[in-house]
């Protein structure tokens, strides 16, 4: 996706890790992003379209957890909703890689306004993502 796919505006987000070696995996390889410019402290992604950049920033991250559903929702968390189709194609490319789930792919709100799939992992810095998916995108602010 290029600037002239959407009109819905971009948002740019840089994270730190403490291992670009193992961001450029995990992101590169792993989540299969495609690389833009990088240095020996940055590198950029793009992120479905987002400018998503990963800054070498060695040292602990502060994280807090909020319960939601029964799960420890690690906080701050980032991440994509996705069709459901890649959201079940991310889960299942995310296992076969060994990935270990702080939240393992379920559904929330199931029959309800809102229904929506939800996974979160982390990165090897520690950063925590969450990927979604609704059963209808114009539920995504359902109430």
């Amino acid at each position: 996706m290029t600037s002239s796919d959407s009109s819905i505006p971009r948002f740019h987000l840089a994270v730190p890790v403490d291992d670009l070696t193992a961001a450029r995996h995990f992101y590169g390889e792993v989540l299969g992003l495609e690389q833009g410019r990088s240095s020996d402290r940055w590198v950029d992604w793009n992120l479905h379209g987002h400018q998503f950049v990963t800054h070498l920033a060695p040292g602990p991250v502060a994280r807090a957890h909020n319960p939601v559903d029964g799960h420890d929702v690690p906080v701050p968390h980032f991440g994509l909703i996705l069709p459901v189709a890649q959201f079940h194609a991310l889960a299942d490319k995310l296992r076969a890689a060994n990935t270990e789930f702080v939240i393992e792919p379920y559904v929330r709100f199931e029959g309800q306004a809102g229904e929506q799939w939800t996974m979160f992992l982390l990165d090897p810095a520690g950063n925590a993502l969450e990927f979604k998916a609704f059963a209808d995108e114009s539920q995504i602010f359902a109430v």
